[in-house]
């Protein structure tokens, strides 16, 4: 998978060459390539904003360097991701689709935001898709964009040692996850439940989708609404 980022902060993707991410970039997986917006602009101060018509508080990010720098790297079949608290909600199954795409743009904007010409323009040439990570307001694109990419790029094949993994964690059934429990059996009074102990595969798999289902009734009803 081929990943462009576009920021005004390059500097906060170098967090990518850590942990596993890391890893997947060094061997090829995933191939990561991010730019500074600033290298799109004409004038001496390297504007990327104005102000907005209509009047408000704020800046918005101007049209013009984002369609320079997204014309020479948006590719044919690529997507483009645009972090907004104004989009769709972020979720597992669109994780999945992401890490199907094979190449994702990631327009971290800033201040008020991207013009809005700017997505109107590309979605008549590209899939573009506005994506909110929750019901909250960040400052700019760009952590939410590093949210997105790690939830995608684990689910590159190859990506997590054991897959198996994958398959049994929140949000990839509808539900959250049962708890987890290691080592020592017992630890400051608390021990680990007894059905964990017996060996028994098949009463610890009933145990885990109560536990799940019983987490998710307590601290995420929405979701069995669904």
């Amino acid at each position: 998978m081929k990943i462009d980022i576009v920021s005004i902060f390059p500097g906060y993707f170098d967090v990518l060459e850590l942990s596993l991410l890391g890893k997947a970039a060094k061997s090829k997986l995933v191939d990561v390539t991010v730019h500074d917006l600033r290298d799109a602009t004409t004038d001496v101060h390297k504007s990327v904003d104005d102000t907005p018509y209509g009047g408000g508080a704020g800046m918005v990010m101007s049209p013009e360097p984002w369609g320079t720098m997204l014309d020479g790297v948006l590719q044919e079949d690529s997507w483009l991701v645009v972090p907004s608290p104004a989009g769709q909600l972020f979720s597992q199954s669109l994780a999945v689709e992401f890490s199907q795409a094979p190449h994702l743009v990631f327009a971290c904007g800033r201040y008020e935001g991207i013009d809005q010409r700017v997505v109107e323009h590309y979605r008549t040439t590209h899939r573009v898709v506005e994506v909110s990570v929750g019901d909250y307001v960040l400052n700019g694109g760009e952590v939410a964009a590093l949210a997105m990419m790690e939830a995608t790029v684990r689910l590159l094949p190859g990506f997590m040692g054991n897959p198996e993994s994958l398959v049994e964690e929140s949000h990839e059934k509808g539900l959250l996850e049962y708890p987890s429990f290691t080592k020592p059996r017992t630890w400051r009074g608390l021990d680990v439940p007894e059905v964990l102990l017996s060996g028994n595969h098949d009463a610890i798999r009933t145990w885990r989708e109560e536990q799940s289902l019983e987490r998710t009734r307590q601290v995420r009803p929405d979701l069995l609404e669904d």
